[in-house]
C-alpha cells in the first residue's frame, strides 16, 4: 500500500435529518465489526492484524465467530481506532446502512 490517506477526503455528507442521531458508537453494540473491511488505502493498521484474501487483497483478520479481531470484546471499542481502516472511518453511525447492520445483527 503507499501513501496514507485523510478519511475527511472521502467523507460522507448525509442530508439533514437522514440520520438517526440517537444512534453513537459509543451506545451501540459493534454491529459493523462483523462486516468484511478490504484494506483500500494505507491508514497504519498493523500487519499482524490483516489476512489476504482469494484474491490477493489485504483484509481485516476476522475470529473464528466472525468479529473484527481489532474489536476489544470488553469495550466492544476499536483498539485500533487511531489507524482503523478507511471503510471504518467512513461507516456513519446511524446511517441507513449502519440501521440496517443493527436490525440484522441485534
Amino acid at each position: 500500500m503507499s501513501k496514507k490517506i485523510d478519511a475527511e477526503e472521502y467523507s460522507t455528507d448525509y442530508p439533514d435529518g437522514y440520520l438517526d442521531k440517537s444512534i453513537t458508537c459509543t451506545s451501540c453494540e459493534a454491529c459493523c465489526c462483523r462486516l468484511e473491511v478490504i484494506l483500500v488505502t494505507d491508514t497504519g493498521v498493523p500487519e499482524h492484524l490483516t489476512d489476504e484474501d482469494e484474491w490477493g487483497g489485504q483484509t481485516m483478520r476476522r475470529l473464528d465467530d466472525g468479529w473484527c479481531v481489532a474489536l476489544d470484546r470488553t469495550s466492544m471499542m476499536c483498539s485500533i481506532y487511531e489507524v482503523r481502516p478507511l471503510v471504518c472511518r467512513i461507516f456513519t453511525e446511524g446511517s441507513p446502512e449502519c440501521i440496517t447492520e443493527r436490525e440484522e445483527n441485534l
